[in-house]
């Protein structure tokens, strides 16, 4: 298993944004960019993956630490944490409504949906192909 598997557990396991990664990373003094996190969960054979070296994954797990624990002066309980993370993917999700537009009392008002528009003809379709075959001429 390499580097980059784990990191891709980690994340899905932990439900992780890139920009919480990045977050992560810079508890322990790591700057890095959404990109190059990106490359790390590429496929092998994608022409921008990048393998994940172990300095990487060490100062991300180091971070991690800190990040679920909090440090010895300022303890936190990791469950609030990961609770915390669940709550905050939640509002991302745009909640399915159906209601129906209301109707208004005013007869001046605009139709509420408008009609679609009529894709114009092609060309094409009046344009007629031998696909390079002469044409027999009847006499």
């Amino acid at each position: 298993m390499t580097n980059n598997d784990i990191f891709k557990k980690l994340r899905v396991a932990l439900q992780l944004r890139d920009d919480q990664i990045v977050e992560i990373l810079q508890l322990v003094d790591f700057r890095i960019s959404k990109a190059e996190i990106g490359s790390f969960f590429r496929n092998e054979d994608h022409p921008k993956y990048m393998e994940c070296g172990d300095q990487i994954l060490r100062n991300f797990l180091n971070g991690l630490v800190i990040y679920l624990r909090g440090t010895k002066e300022n303890p936190k309980d990791p469950k609030k944490v990961l609770e915390q993370i669940k709550q905050d993917k939640k509002p991302l999700e745009k909640p399915k409504t159906f209601d129906k537009p209301k109707p208004t009392n005013s007869s001046k008002s605009k139709p509420q949906f408008k009609p679609k528009k009529k894709k114009p003809e092609s060309p094409v379709q009046f344009t007629k192909f031998n696909n390079g075959k002469h044409k027999k001429k009847d006499n």
